[in-house]
């Protein structure tokens, strides 16, 4: 079996990466409100052009 202390390491090393994407998260959020509108309107457009393309 592993001794304890090589918990500790594993865990010390598994604890950075949750802190990394709570970063990249941070960095996103501010960007919804802007984000969520313009792929919102591209989305429509491309939907209205295929039905004008299909009618």
């Amino acid at each position: 079996m592993s001794s304890p202390a090589d918990h500790t390491t594993n865990a010390a090393h598994d604890s950075a990466t949750p802190a990394q994407e709570q970063e990249a998260v941070d960095a996103i959020v501010p960007m919804i409100p802007i984000v969520l509108p313009v792929v919102g309107g591209v989305l429509m457009f491309l939907l209205a052009f295929i039905a004008i393309y299909m009618a």
